[in-house]
């Protein structure tokens, strides 16, 4: 075998349709566009969402709902697994960049910090915000929680 006997696999290939080169080819004369008007013309191009003079769907649907402009995104981690992440690596002081370490946030991410969970070990959690049960339960094993 060699490159001047291959060919591809059998069905897996189909020729094209060639439209509009003579009588003989039996796609001449209107070259399946059928008779007359705008869709048998060149340069014809229909309007996006046209439905017809029908009202389009994107009309008929109301509009709904909003972006709002300040919103800030967080990266949402419970107090339960930075225990795990404290036994894990025997830290006391969880920061980004622990988190970055262990592959729970990135460069760029505003981490929250929520209060899901059992926590036991005394830690100093510094995060960008902090739920009030989060909150809660850090200073209740007398860990201190700072907003970064």
């Amino acid at each position: 075998m060699d490159l001047s006997n291959l060919k591809p696999a059998e069905g897996s290939t189909k020729t094209c349709k060639r439209i509009g080169r003579g009588q003989g080819s039996g796609r001449g004369g209107t070259s399946t566009r059928g008779h007359k008007g705008a869709k048998s013309r060149s340069g014809y191009s229909k309007k996006v969402g046209f439905e017809g003079g029908q009202m389009p769907l994107q009309r008929r649907v109301p509009k709904f709902g909003f972006k709002n402009i300040n919103r800030k995104e967080y990266k949402a981690i419970n107090v339960d697994v930075l225990q795990a992440l404290a036994e894990k690596n025997s830290i006391t002081i969880i920061d980004r960049d622990v988190l970055m370490a262990a592959g729970m946030a990135s460069k760029n991410d505003n981490i929250k910090i929520l209060g899901h969970g059992i926590i036991t070990a005394k830690l100093e959690v510094k995060a960008h915000a902090f739920s009030k049960s989060a909150i809660a339960a850090i200073e209740a094993v007398e860990g201190t929680v700072v907003k970064l």
